[in-house]
């Protein structure tokens, strides 16, 4: 019920996250590549609620890899997986969608052994994938009909490519914009993982791992940030819009496990990873370029906004060390854990220039006026002409500077970390019930950020510190200074949890408990304090601002039937102590009302001091889970389990931005901006059953068996909203202002641009079960969801015994074969435009005007895409 980036991700135990939070929760995350392969993982455990006081970092759960070792036996495997577009479904309810290019080959080695028999193992992977992927999965309209034909047309696309293909970009150069239908976008990976176990001793025993990534994708540019800007249904991206991401990783850690007597041992670990994160855009220098048709953005052109020489260097060096003293029933454990994170960000939002970034560079109409016209399209070009000729200019002024120098590009640096203390006893009450209790201390640190936030930025050029800010949860007047860091004070998690073998032999296990859990915020928001733009708005975090923290309980049983079922059910809930939230300081209480059947609060002019973005908490999030699970193994060996689970999330703010005034811009409300309304979470599934089932046959004989495993899923989510295509309380967002759904006799008083909108608005609530049922009333946050969603995936392994301790494995994934058997089956829906209502606000008479797309007939339409058509993998292994 919560952002993965409230997830704490491990290896061995060490941290293993994305610190700083951009796009992906974890490293490699940018380029959708795994930072180890998965044939280096002995084994993953998702801790939900782990009341181990040595766990931390997470406020949702956390997820631990343990990678593979050597033995005495020397053991090795050759694989290779292989995939394209013609092992994708190339139908939905009966209809032919295009299939782009799409190829996909991963192959890999592993080997580990003795190096020196039971003293010295070593175990080694390394691994490849290169994949080329269509760059969207919409098409520009032709009026051919297809599912996947987007509402942008190729005529307007034509238009506009036409134009920017005319704009100089020196001597005789003019600027390629790219295709706008049928390119690919590629991406390839290079990993390994090399670990060393050495037994020094009896008493001590010494891990040493290193791994790598070195990964690249191409990407269309940012789909929401500033705005939607697709690529979807109503919004298309030329091909050099987007960019390329690169995540270059790698990562030490040692572990030194000791046994100093009977009653005392040790688990030293250190750990440093170096991240290396940068982008090449796939433009020359150019501005960005939004069009927009009837006030909505239609057509993303130019350079990618984010991507302007963005660099981001990361370092995490970790030290943790775990003493355990066992005293008759009890194991204490004392352990003390510090943590270090630099960044090192260059990030220049806006450096070739705001239009196309912060305000649209234009309606498609413009270019359709062309169209016969030589003169409009010569004043057009020239329009092009200057912006590109100013975002080159500013290039070369900037490159022409070290980065971080004065006049060069900007360059953030950001030192953070924690350090904790705990003490947790381990008591086993009698032979069947053991009760873990303990506490954490954490405390952030700050080093020396402030420092570095004055060598950013002079406060006194660009963001007049004399300026009075309210802020909005005391009312105090305060004033902003980006040098000032948040609160350091100690964090204590208390927790108690227990495991009750209630019938003595293990077919009755209650276990739970209660406690506090610290997590860790994406560095990024910090950042952007740090590295404020210099133009403007404030980016900030509230001084008083606490790293997360919830208090979660849990209970779970776990049965076993005479006839072999297992049940298990688990309940849990989770309350924010310090959740995210993000305000506007520069907002004061909106004083005015609009006029018309929705009078919500409105921020009149004087309402507005100055923008300042500030991240601060709320404890009104909220999260209840309850999922039961059913599984068996047969006597024929099939193994068989059913799994649903019911999950109610609530939160103030669902952030999904990095950027500070990105997160405010998308949080959803009805007037005043700065409340926190508790409302629906976006992330999780409220509704999902999953099961398996899986049996090996010899139908080929002992030596040549066969696996068939099936997977299939069930579920509810999809979580979204309906806001308003424009501002309608003034807060300065056109992005998350909540629509009133009108009563039928309030809609015929509504004033709309153009006759039979009102009629066709009505049509469009009435086929829509959830809006239809909250007539008179605003929407909730989130509180929308997409139609079910069903899957059912089918893998084959046919393994051949080739000699002693050698395999030959031959692999069949066949992902939505319902799809396969179905062009019915299998099918994602997702909503056909998240702003289905344009409005602008007489300034005069505070009266709106409503906007509706007589077009828009449905909700939902079927995503196209690979999610909602079969798809196959086959693979081959040598392993011995």
């Amino acid at each position: 019920g919560r952002d993965d980036q409230f997830n704490n991700f491990s290896l061995d135990g060490s941290i293993f996250n994305n610190p700083f939070g951009l796009d992906a929760a974890t490293p490699g995350g940018q380029t959708n590549a795994q930072p180890v392969s998965l044939d280096a993982i002995e084994q993953v455990s998702v801790s939900v609620a782990p009341y181990d006081v040595t766990l931390s970092g997470f406020t949702g759960a956390s997820v631990n890899a343990v990678t593979k070792s050597g033995t005495n036996t020397l053991t090795g495997t050759v694989y290779g997986f292989f995939r394209n577009e013609d092992l994708t479904g190339g139908k939905i309810s009966g209809e032919d969608v295009f299939r782009g290019k799409l190829s996909q080959n991963q192959y890999g080695v592993s080997i580990g052994g003795a190096l020196v028999k039971d003293k010295l193992f070593f175990f080694a992977n390394f691994e490849k994938d290169e994949t080329t992927e269509l760059g969207a999965g919409f098409i520009p309209n032709t009026g051919s009909g297809a599912i996947n034909e987007s509402s942008v047309l190729a005529s307007d696309l034509a238009l506009v490519s036409n134009i920017l293909s005319q704009v100089n970009i020196g001597g005789s150069e003019t600027y390629n914009p790219g295709s706008y239908d049928g390119f690919t976008y590629g991406a390839e990976s290079t990993k390994g993982l090399f670990k060393l176990d050495w037994n020094i001793s009896d008493k001590h025993r010494m891990s040493v791992v290193y791994n790598f990534l070195n990964a690249s994708k191409e990407k269309p540019a940012h789909p929401t940030a500033l705005g939607f800007r697709g690529p979807n249904a109503s919004i298309l991206q030329f091909e050099n819009a987007g960019y390329q991401i690169n995540n270059n990783i790698n990562s030490f850690l040692m572990e030194l496990n000791s046994t100093f007597s009977e009653t005392t041992t040790n688990k030293l670990q250190i750990g440093y990873t170096h991240f290396d994160d940068f982008r090449n855009s796939l433009s020359t220098p150019a501005p960005s370029i939004t069009i927009q048709n009837n006030g909505a953005n239609y057509i993303i052109a130019g350079h990618e906004p984010f991507s302007i020489n963005n660099k981001l260097d990361q370092k995490v060096f970790q030290l943790t060390n775990n003493m355990n003293f066992y005293k008759g029933d009890h194991t204490i454990t004392v352990g003390v854990s510090f943590e270090k994170f630099m960044f090192d960000n260059s990030f220049n939002l806006g450096a070739y220039g705001a239009q196309g970034v912060f305000f649209p560079s234009g309606d498609i109409s413009s270019f359709r006026n062309t169209v016969g016209n030589p003169a409009l399209e010569a004043d057009l070009v020239a329009n092009y002409q200057a912006q590109f000729d100013a975002a080159i200019a500013s290039d070369n002024a900037l490159s022409s500077n070290e980065t971080g120098s004065l006049g060069g590009f900007a360059l953030a640096e950001t030192n953070v970390g924690q350090l904790a203390f705990y003490v947790q006893d381990e008591w086993e009450v009698n032979d069947n019930f053991k009760l873990t209790y303990g506490v954490r201390f954490d405390k952030p640190l700050f080093f020396d950020s402030s420092d570095r936030a004055q060598d950013v930025i002079d406060v006194a050029c660009c963001f007049a510190p004399d300026i009075e800010y309210v802020n909005p949860n005391t009312g105090e007047t305060v004033l902003l200074d980006n040098r000032k860091m948040p609160t350091n004070k100690w964090l204590v998690s208390p927790r108690v949890g227990f495991n009750w073998d209630a019938n003595g032999d293990n077919t009755l296990q209650v276990r739970g408990g209660t406690g506090v859990f610290t997590g860790r915020l994406p560095f990024v928001w910090l950042g952007n304090q740090i590295g404020n733009p210099n133009v403007f708005f404030y980016q900030m975090v509230d001084p008083d601002f606490k790293f997360p923290q919830v208090w979660r309980t849990n209970i779970g049983v776990d049965y076993k039937l005479e006839s072999d079922y297992i049940i298990s059910t688990d309940v849990s809930f989770t309350k924010d102590i310090n959740g995210a939230h993000v305000q506007n300081w520069g907002l004061t209480t909106p004083s005015g009302n609009l006029a018309g059947v929705d009078n919500r609060e409105y921020y009149l002019a004087d309402d507005l001091i100055n923008n300042a973005y500030v991240f601060t908490n709320s404890d009104k999030g909220r999260t209840f889970n309850i999922a039961t699970k059913i599984e068996k193994t047969f006597d024929n060996g099939l193994y068989t389990n059913i799994a649903y689970s019911y999950l109610n999330s609530k939160d103030v703010n669902s952030i999904e931005a990095e950027i500070t005034g990105d997160a405010f811009a998308f949080n959803p409300v009805v007037g005043n901006a700065n409340n926190d309304i508790l409302s629906y979470s976006r992330y999780g599934d409220t509704h999902r059953v999953i099961g398996l089932a899986s049996k090996k046959f010899n139908i080929f004989g002992e030596n040549a068996p066969t696996t068939i495993t099936t997977f299939f899923e069930y579920a509810r989510g999809g979580r979204f909203n309906y806001t308003y295509g424009g501002d309608i309380n003034g807060d300065g967002s056109n992005l998350n202002d909540l629509l009133y759904i009108p009563t039928q006799t309030e809609i015929g008083i509504m004033q709309f641009s153009g006759a039979g909108q009102a009629a066709a608005f009505n049509d469009y609530i009435e086929q829509d079960d959830y809006l239809s049922g909250i007539r008179g009333s605003y929407v909730d946050r989130y509180g929308a969801l997409a139609p079910w969603r069903g899957r059912w995936d089918v893998k084959f392994l046919q393994d051949i015994k080739i000699v002693k301790n050698n395999t030959l494995q031959l692999s069949l994934d066949i992902l939505n074969i319902g799809n396969l058997i179905s062009s019915d089956w299998g099918l994602v829906n997702q909503p056909r435009n998240l702003q289905p209502v344009g409005v602008s606000v007489d300034q005069d008479t505070f009266l709106p005007t409503y906007t509706f797309d007589s077009n828009l007939t449905e909700t939902f339409s079927v995503n196209s895409n690979l999610l909602s058509r079969w798809q196959a993998q086959f693979g081959i292994r040598y392993s011995f």
